[in-house]
């Protein structure tokens, strides 16, 4: 099965989810992505989804539970890159994405991620 990268940046981790989601690949991206935040200690999590074309209700849910699951475990989300096409159906389809914070870019998504962080307080992570 495929499998969606992860890259650390720092603090952070980057998602670029580059191929159509379907179920069992966004199920394994909710596994990999939480045991790579405890393993590497992130308090930042960015996902790129500007590859994405179009999402269902499922891959809606899915993206909020990650940005619930990152908060529980000391990680603040912004997804980035959402095409106008995607944003339209998750808003038809009656999902607010609770906890997901949003950006136009990678750029402007770490900048928005640094400043979450650093209100956050840059010690608030225990070891």
């Amino acid at each position: 099965m495929d499998r969606v990268p992860i890259l650390r940046l720092g603090d952070c981790l980057l998602v670029t989810v580059q191929v159509d989601m379907h179920d069992e690949l966004a199920m394994a991206l909710q596994d990999d992505l939480t045991n790579k935040i405890v393993a590497t200690k992130a308090r930042g999590v960015l996902i790129d989804i500007s590859a994405l074309e179009m999402v269902d209700s499922f891959i809606g849910r899915m993206l909020g539970n990650i940005a619930a699951m990152s908060r529980i475990l000391d990680a603040q989300t912004v997804v980035v890159g959402m095409q106008p096409a995607v944003a339209i159906t998750l808003v038809e389809l009656g999902l607010s994405l609770p906890g997901v914070r949003t950006a136009l870019n990678v750029d402007a998504g770490l900048a928005l991620l640094r400043r979450m962080l650093d209100r956050s307080g840059a010690g608030s992570h225990v070891d």
